[in-house]
């Protein structure tokens, strides 16, 4: 198992504002960068950045505004896919193995209504047109379901499990997050069992998304799961810097979730490991 930390918790750029160094001395093993636009990341200070510290990295993204792969407009789309193209590029660039997030449908768009079938089929497509992309990059994609106050496309481990099942890539898996699955599931260690062999990323955020251990996610029950399935990849855990106005308009945090954006990262990659290990 590898413990991560998504550097979100500190800036909304791949900067120097991030503690890469004190990130190695707590014991993780890689980052998660947030890449939103591929023309804005300086690859190069990435790739020293953590070859310094011996780090190993995962990217996470969404779609941004004017981007939208189930749009019912065909040039959005095709725009859409132009995006994620660069966007797996510069992942293969900067040698991350993955790049996660809810890849099918902007953040935040909510037309007041369920999804419709040609919508299911866009998305479907789309990313059956990105499995050759991640194929020739050697990178993997977690499509990940998020609560029903951020999407209406996908907000459960099932309707993750029939999306990748039906795009049928080896390359496509699933990201279940354990502050959306806390909002959306019925059992939350039952929805990991049901990802199954299609779980390639799991994010490790308390119920507030504060310190990892200190609300009411069932730790225990969660990595039971994950040992149920065998998944042996990454426990990243993902926040906020709630300073940030940007970030905290985009998620919603008007308070404090810790006495410091360290303690998030470090005190919860500790809580993490213990629990894991004595399991």
């Amino acid at each position: 198992m590898r413990f991560g930390v998504n550097t979100l918790i500190w800036s909304a750029a791949v900067d120097r504002s991030i503690p890469f160094e004190a990130i190695k001395a707590s014991g993780a093993d890689g980052v998660e960068v947030p890449v939103f636009d591929a023309s804005t990341l300086d690859v190069d200070f990435l790739k020293k950045m953590l070859a310094d510290q011996a780090l190993a990295c995962t990217f996470c993204s969404v779609n941004p505004a004017g981007k939208n792969p189930i749009s019912e407009d065909a040039s959005v789309r095709s725009a859409t896919l132009e995006h994620w193209k660069k966007l797996i590029d510069a992942a293969a660039q900067a040698g991350a193995e993955l790049i996660a997030g809810p890849t099918y449908s902007p953040v935040g768009y909510l037309p007041g209504r369920r999804r419709n079938r040609d919508e299911w089929k866009w998305g479907v497509e789309f990313h059956q047109r990105l499995d050759p992309l991640l194929a020739g990059a050697k990178v993997r994609m977690a499509v990940e379901p998020i609560n029903r106050f951020e999407t209406y496309f996908l907000n459960t481990a099932a309707d993750a499990v029939k999306f990748v099942e039906e795009i049928g890539s080896p390359h496509i898996g699933i990201l279940l997050d354990t502050f959306h699955a806390n909002i959306e599931e019925k059992d939350v260690p039952d929805a990991y069992r049901l990802c199954g062999k299609w779980l390639r990323h799991v994010h490790t955020c308390e119920n507030d998304r504060g310190i990892p251990g200190s609300g009411h996610v069932d730790w225990r029950g969660v990595f039971q799961a994950l040992r149920d399935i065998g998944y042996d990849g990454w426990l990243t855990i993902e926040s906020f810097n709630g300073t940030i106005a940007e970030l905290a308009a985009a998620t919603a945090i008007w308070r404090d979730l810790a006495p410091s954006q360290d303690d998030i990262a470090f005190r919860g990659a500790a809580f993490l490991k213990k629990t894991w290990e004595a399991m």
